[in-house]
């Protein structure tokens, strides 16, 4: 399916894409990357919390912002009203543009690029985030300033949406305002255009090593482990959670020592009611499934645009894994028992939350 880093189910075992960095605390600046990375171990660090990075500027009212060598002077964007206010960001655009074409703008291995997220995609996430979904968030407190963490989440809507608001929700209401890594499946980055775009928004593709080697970076990392079994339920069994895969992302947080936050999302489900599944279509496009919705594909592209459903994202307080046995990560009973417990504290509550909320539209 179109959208982000969307389903990212259990881990496959499969070698990680570049090479990692040594360990390192969480730092505004990626650290350059030197080594291989051996398969289930190490990879890459490039978090940039917002504050201070020139790779992710300031936030402002607006959520735009940055001032640099080609923006206006002071005096003249303050005369000018909002009509000045577009000429000077279409300045800004213009210089930030020429600097990508030149290849002025930094990437890690994975090609995340922390200021076209900021400059970008950000700016385009927070159109539905704040004034078409309005969504709030809970719980930012559970979320830590620095170091790893593994967020995991719900997924559904037909489209990827959740995780766009995630990652959104994490880098403007959070305090420090961190960048969220997310993993997905290897669809997304089959897809020509979209597969480096996501990867340019921080995105990275899913398996154990990955995982672990950004964990071990000091980066906050978010999977969905109901991969596109969630994303592409019907409508009939919207927030009931699948199957958690294989618990891969259990093993993977008991591996890194990374504190796992249970994550509620509400909204998601309303956004394209799944009624249906053209599955001839599907095997002819090769994808896992081919929505049919009240008003897709009847009515054409119109039928894309989300339903305004009214979305709450909560953090939940977070389950420690520092205190596990050497090996723990390979007992298939303890794999279980902490992605049930992950699992059920996300259901119970999807169920409070969806009581609390009452009708999803108006």
């Amino acid at each position: 399916m179109t959208g982000s880093s969307a389903a990212a189910g259990s881990f496959a075992h499969r070698p990680p894409e570049g090479a990692a960095a040594q360990p390192a605390p969480h730092s505004l600046h990626p650290a350059p990357l030197r080594r291989e990375v051996p398969v289930l171990a190490a990879v890459p660090d490039l978090t940039g919390d917002r504050a201070g990075s020139p790779a992710d500027p300031p936030r402002e009212s607006t959520g735009h912002g940055a001032q640099h060598d080609g923006a206006l002077p002071p005096a003249a964007r303050e005369s000018g009203g909002p009509a000045r206010g577009l000429l000077d960001r279409a300045v800004e655009t213009w210089h930030f543009a020429r600097r990508q074409v030149s290849g002025g703008v930094p990437t890690d291995q994975f090609g995340f690029d922390p200021e076209f997220n900021a400059r970008v995609l950000l700016p385009l996430a927070r159109v539905l985030y704040r004034y078409w979904f309005t969504v709030q968030t809970r719980g930012n407190e559970h979320v830590p300033a620095q170091g790893a963490a593994l967020v995991v989440a719900n997924h559904s809507g037909t489209l990827p949406l959740d995780a766009v608001m995630l990652q959104t929700a994490i880098h403007d209401d959070h305090p420090v305002g961190r960048n969220l890594r997310l993993l997905g499946a290897d669809l997304v980055y089959e897809i020509p255009f979209l597969g480096p775009i996501t990867r340019r928004g921080g995105h990275v593709r899913a398996c154990p090593a990955n995982a672990h080697s950004l964990l071990r970076s000091g980066e906050l990392v978010g999977v969905f482990p109901e991969g596109f079994k969630g994303i592409g339920k019907p409508f009939s069994e919207r927030y009931q959670l699948r199957r958690f895969g294989r618990g891969g992302f259990a093993a993977t947080a008991i591996r890194a020592g990374a504190p796992i936050i249970p994550t509620a999302i509400v909204g998601a489900e309303e956004i394209y009611p799944l009624l249906g599944n053209a599955r001839r279509v599907a095997d002819l496009l090769r994808l896992p499934y081919f929505p049919i919705t009240p008003l897709f594909p009847w009515l054409g592209p119109v039928g894309a645009v989300p339903l305004p459903s009214k979305w709450i994202i909560e953090f939940c307080p977070p389950v420690p894994t520092e205190g596990y046995a050497r090996g723990a990560e390979d007992d298939p009973g303890v794999i279980n028992d902490l992605s049930g417990r992950v699992r059920g504290t996300i259901q119970r509550r999807l169920n409070e939350l969806l009581a609390e909320r009452g009708p999803a539209f108006g």
